[in-house]
């Protein structure tokens, strides 16, 4: 986490250092004995694998390790700023894991290292960064990648809210797959793994604490585990990607728009559970625009669907998936929903911002 090290490969490791406050202070972030000790005693010890342990200002693969999982190198970073920090089903820490292994895992990629850097607020609680470290290290285990370096930054109260997340991630693509929003054709089906939404709505209802009668938790998953089984019980997939944010209505955009197709979509087989429905019905949202964090759409010939839903229902985190629409070229570039009763609407991509900071 730091760019300091007293380590040579000829010498002993270091004691770690212990942190002796409860609050982060500006000299954690000073690149002094207090920044070393938060680093040991938060990050290194829930962390802690051998490419993290020496510390030094880059981690150190090689070459041969990495092209046993295939011929291309996927590269991904993003950036985690959800408000909440802590919410149904996850957090920040969670979160950041999470959305960067789905990342380089619908690309076709097997993930393996990721980095993890702390932009954290004055004054922070240490023990709030312990639990979000612990659950970083949980989930990375889960999903069995590694937190292999990073980087630690404070700034003064005020400049950010409490804490920031950045990641990269390091993966590698099988030998001969080349995922593409460009591959959609006519023919083709629209698939989802599960119920839309509970992101959104999860982060939506704890930011404004309101009484629900049912809690609705976020989707928050890795799901590499999920994706690679499908990529192996079948070749003929053309396109996965996880809906984040812009909910589904942004990917399938995406998908018309960069493979000059149409895709309609059906709202009886489209998979939302009601407390979302609800919700939304309430604050004039649409669902098709909420942000899902364990949710992918995958597009794959007809004639192969039934062998991926199969895949996707054996696993627990794809139990609900479903076909929702299909591909055609009646008006290249458009999605539409055929509506339960009969009609069909325009779903565009989505204008301007319907909730901030979900992720």
């Amino acid at each position: 986490m730091n760019k300091h090290s007293n380590i040579t490969n000829n010498q002993s490791p270091r004691p770690r250092g212990k942190i002796r406050v409860d609050k982060v202070n500006l000299a954690h972030g000073g690149g002094g004995k207090a920044m070393r000790d938060l680093i040991d005693d938060v990050f290194v010890s829930e962390f802690d694998n051998a490419l993290l342990a020496s510390l030094e200002d880059q981690a150190r693969f090689k070459m041969k390790d990495l092209a046993i999982h295939g011929d291309q190198l996927a590269l991904t970073t993003d950036s985690y700023v959800v408000d909440p920090l802590f919410f149904p089903g996850g957090n920040i820490g969670k979160l950041a894991v999470c959305g960067t292994v789905n990342d380089l895992a619908v690309g076709g990629a097997n993930p393996l290292y990721l980095t993890c850097s702390m932009i954290i607020e004055e004054g922070v609680e240490i023990d709030l960064l312990r639990s979000i470290a612990r659950s970083m290290a949980l989930e990375a285990e889960t999903a069995g990648v590694q937190i292999v370096t990073g980087d630690t930054k404070v700034v003064n109260k005020g400049c950010c809210d409490k804490l920031f997340i950045n990641t990269a991630g390091v993966g590698v693509i099988r030998t001969g797959l080349n995922l593409s929003a460009s591959s959609a054709e006519p023919g083709d089906v629209v698939i989802v793994n599960g119920l839309l939404g509970d992101h959104g709505a999860t982060i939506l209802a704890a930011r404004d604490d309101m009484a629900l009668s049912t809690v609705i938790e976020s989707d928050c998953a890795s799901l590499n585990g999920l994706i690679g089984g499908v990529l192996d019980n079948c070749e003929t997939i053309k396109f996965i990607r996880d809906a984040t944010r812009g909910g589904i209505a942004s990917v399938l955009n995406e998908i018309a728009e960069a493979s000059g197709v149409s895709i309609e979509i059906e709202e009886e087989k489209t998979p939302i559970r009601s407390d979302v429905k609800g919700f939304c019905e309430i604050l004039g949202l649409d669902p098709l625009y909420l942000a899902n964090e364990g949710k992918v759409v995958i597009v794959v010939p007809q004639e192969d669907a039934s062998k991926v839903i199969s895949t996707l229902q054996s696993n627990p985190l794809g139990k609900s998936a479903a076909i929702i629409g299909t591909v055609g070229d009646w008006d290249k570039g458009r999605v539409t929903m055929k509506t339960k009763f009969g009609g069909r609407r325009i779903v565009d991509m989505l204008v301007g911002e319907q909730l901030p900071r979900i992720c």
